[in-house]
């Protein structure tokens, strides 16, 4: 997933559940200033802070390997 989508997602989350911006940095513990920036695409937050954003909201950050193909 690109980063922009992730942007949107977390976004979306946050207005679909009617939580504003100032509710969603304090239930989280997330600067009000940090999360404003990452929803306007500028910030760049560090995994511990979009995990938790994403507690809050509900939602579950999870990582994968790629798949590798080797040319031979």
């Amino acid at each position: 997933m690109h980063f922009e989508e992730l942007i949107k997602l977390i976004k979306e989350r946050r207005q679909m559940l009617k939580v504003t911006q100032e509710s969603l940095a304090e239930l989280s513990g997330v600067g009000l200033r940090t999360l404003k920036q990452f929803e306007s695409g500028k910030g760049n937050p560090t995994l511990q802070t979009l995990q938790k954003l994403a507690d809050v909201l509900g939602m579950e950050i999870s990582l994968q390997l790629k798949t590798i193909s080797r040319h031979s």
